[in-house]
């Protein structure tokens, strides 16, 4: 009843909210993804997208759609796998940025070791200004992570709002230096805040580093100050901070994929890995709570 080809172009439409983008990404038309967007939704009887000139939301049925998407997606791949025989193997040095402590990145990783159980998997949690510089230096096979707004590098996963989080008594004196919780350099959050609170000459000093989303995290409820942080991944406990509060615009964030430049078993290996992680995006955006 549903398309792989057609499933696949509307997770890449979800994944990004962007038809443009899921066009770019898929190498396709945007007139091709428009096209097999309105045959899904001929196909369910249900209109999948909200779309107007200038936002693309998810409707309910279009949230639904995501779980069944991926899992007959994920039944079609191991089956054309059994079926031709094919089987990755080798190793594979995967490396995702601390944003997906809390996520339920775990249940991607455990779904692709049960489908490729001759990968040997090595996982690297890490800042991810520091993955991308590992990943440069060959020390990874691919990377999970966000990007600089300057960096076109990397497949989009998904795209999000950059915002301010605290505790949720926490009030700021527009008259005292905004009280930041920050990764250590190279973190690409960390750079970003500096960057707008200078530019809007705004005082600040830094209250709370870890190289830990826990321990930011841990301050932060302990109402010490704010952290710039990823709009859908805001930890339990923690708030966004209202317009009132007077801080400058963050910006969007862009979480990407980013391959090595090894071949062999370990670039088959990644490119079955990054079909998974661009297959189970949504589950990405979901904290494990």
């Amino acid at each position: 009843m549903y398309d792989p080809t057609q499933l696949r172009t509307f997770l890449a439409v979800a994944q990004t909210l962007s038809f443009t983008q899921a066009a770019h990404r898929l190498g396709l038309r945007q007139s091709t993804v428009s096209q097999h967007v309105r045959r899904l939704e001929e196909a369910a009887g249900r209109q999948l997208f909200s779309r107007d000139t200038h936002s693309v939301e998810l409707t309910d049925d279009g949230e639904a759609m995501l779980g069944f998407a991926r899992r007959i997606l994920q039944v079609h791949e191991q089956a054309t796998a059994f079926f031709t025989g094919t089987r990755v193997r080798g190793r594979l040095r995967f490396g995702a940025s601390e944003d997906f402590v809390l996520t339920r990145l775990p249940e991607i990783l455990e779904s692709f070791r049960h489908d490729h159980p001759e990968v040997d998997l090595e996982l690297t949690v890490e800042l991810s200004g520091t993955l991308h510089e590992q990943l440069a230096a060959g020390k990874l096979d691919l990377v999970l992570a966000k990007r600089h707004l300057e960096d076109p590098s990397g497949e989009l996963v998904w795209r999000d709002d950059l915002v301010w989080i605290g505790a949720e008594r926490l009030r700021l004196d527009a008259d005292r230096p905004v009280p930041l919780i920050v990764y250590p350099p190279p973190g690409i959050t960390r750079a970003r805040a500096l960057k707008v609170l200078e530019s809007e000459g705004r005082a600040w000093r830094i209250v709370c580093t870890s190289g830990s989303l826990n321990g930011l995290v841990a301050a932060a409820r302990a109402g010490l100050g704010v952290m710039a942080h990823s709009r859908r991944l805001i930890p339990p406990g923690l708030f966004r901070l209202p317009d009132r509060s007077g801080l400058p615009d963050l910006g969007r964030i862009d979480f990407v994929l980013v391959h090595g430049r090894r071949r062999g078993t370990a670039d088959a290996a990644a490119n079955a890995l990054a079909a998974a992680v661009l297959a189970g995006g949504e589950r990405l955006r979901r904290r494990d709570d």
